[in-house]
C-alpha cells in the first residue's frame, strides 16, 4: 500500500489542534487533503523526498550481523 503522508515544513506557525501551534521550520507529515490550504495560503512548503544512497543501503545488513557466541567461563 502506497504511503498516504507527505512531508512538509512548516513556513509560517498555524493552529494544529487542541490549543497546539506549529512553530516555523517545524516538520510535519499530513495528507494531501489536509496540507492543500496550508500550501495555498504560504504556511506549508512539500519536503524533498530523502534519497536513499546505494552504499548505506548494502551496509545495513552488516549492521545487524548476529553478534559472537558468548564463550562459557569455567572456575576452579
Amino acid at each position: 500500500m502506497a504511503k498516504q503522508t507527505k512531508r512538509y515544513r512548516v513556513l509560517r506557525g498555524y493552529p494544529a489542534g487542541g490549543g497546539h501551534w506549529t512553530k516555523k521550520g517545524d516538520v510535519v507529515e499530513l495528507m494531501d487533503v489536509q496540507a492543500l490550504a496550508l500550501v495555498q495560503a504560504g504556511r506549508l512548503m512539500l519536503e524533498p523526498e530523502p534519497v536513499a544512497e546505494p552504499e548505506a543501503a548494502a551496509a545495513a545488513p552488516e549492521a545487524e550481523a548476529a553478534p559472537a557466541p558468548a564463550t562459557k567461563k569455567t572456575t576452579k
